[in-house]
């Protein structure tokens, strides 16, 4: 064969396998998918695991059809959207279903789900690195895996960098075994910090409703919850943990929301490094006292709360006027 021939053939064998290579800004998936195809609308993948390395970077991934579409993780930005062709699930029995470790400027979006633990599975959501993760319309249920630490609807734990996490009109209910688990837990370590808005959010019937521990951190927790229903959780319905004076700045501020019906405390705020304001939210019929601070925790109740019919009075909390 000469040279031009070789060549020639070189360049038709690239030619033809670039496209193999390439990935798509938008793919789909399909329940009657495989992932050996290239994921395109006529021709979708099975999974999201097969989808996301066939993805560009910023790309989405969209879903065709009613499926069970596999746990996934992601390392860089994306968008999955499961909304508007029926069910989009994930089953994470005995595993997490999303596992975001991305990088610090990369932006995630998770939206109109169905993350299923079926009783065992370990997190619902992982969040461990990235800069934005947003998750919309979104259903979390039954993570109730026995190993120490998880079991949780969302965890929110990295070990460095600058998180910020939103989540909106979504459903977190059913996690978290045996006096440990919560609908959303917030968890850093080392220098990591954190700042997370909880908007239109129904944390129902999991162990602890949200929770959020600077104990093994030395950077800042900022979570604001607005007009979200914290309810039926076995302890308490939001709970913040930063005893130390070298421990994690934490600053969360409920408003507008229910916290009713939980076993335990409705607000909880414990450490010299914890303070939690409450404004225009109502806090009733819980198992202990409606608002409570110790520890030299700080919890600030504005003037246009409804804080009655718990079965304990409030501890430590200090009135506030709206300034």
């Amino acid at each position: 064969m000469g040279r031009l021939q070789i060549l020639a053939s070189a360049a038709v064998i690239a030619l033809s396998a670039s496209p193999a290579a390439a990935q798509a800004t938008r793919t789909w998936v399909s329940g009657v998918g495989a992932d050996d195809n290239p994921c395109s609308r006529t021709a979708p993948c099975k999974t999201f695991a097969g989808a996301i390395v066939k993805t560009a970077p910023g790309g989405e991934i969209s879903v065709l059809d009613p499926g069970g579409f596999g746990a996934v993780s992601i390392t860089k930005s994306i968008s999955i959207n499961g909304e508007f062709n029926g069910e989009a699930g994930i089953l994470a029995a005995n595993s997490t279903g999303i596992i975001v470790n991305a990088g610090a400027a990369d932006r995630v979006n998770i939206r109109g789900l169905m993350i299923e633990g079926a009783g065992n599975g370990i997190n619902g959501i992982r969040y461990l690195a990235g800069g934005f993760l947003h998750v919309q319309n979104t259903v979390i249920r039954n993570f109730k895996g026995a190993s120490v630490g998880n079991h949780n609807g969302i965890l929110v734990n990295p070990t460095a960098g600058a998180l910020v996490l939103d989540v909106s009109d979504t459903v977190i209910g059913d996690n978290g075994p045996g006096g440990a688990g919560v609908g959303i837990q917030f968890k850093p370590t080392g220098a990591a910090t954190i700042r997370a808005s909880l908007s239109r959010v129904q944390l129902l019937n999991n162990l602890t409703g949200v929770n959020v521990d600077g104990d093994n951190g030395t950077g800042a927790i900022d979570v604001s919850i607005i007009d979200s229903t914290v309810s039926r959780n076995a302890g308490d319905g939001i709970a913040t943990l930063s005893p130390n004076a070298s421990d994690a700045l934490v600053r969360v501020s409920v408003e507008s929301s229910l916290v009713t019906g939980n076993g335990a405390i409705g607000v909880h705020s414990v450490g010299q490094r914890s303070t939690v304001r409450i404004t225009r939210s109502t806090v009733t019929a819980n198992g202990a006292a409606g608002l409570q601070a110790n520890n030299s925790g700080v919890l600030r109740s504005y003037g246009d709360n409804a804080t009655e019919g718990n079965v304990a009075a409030d501890v430590g909390v200090t009135p506030a006027v709206p300034g």
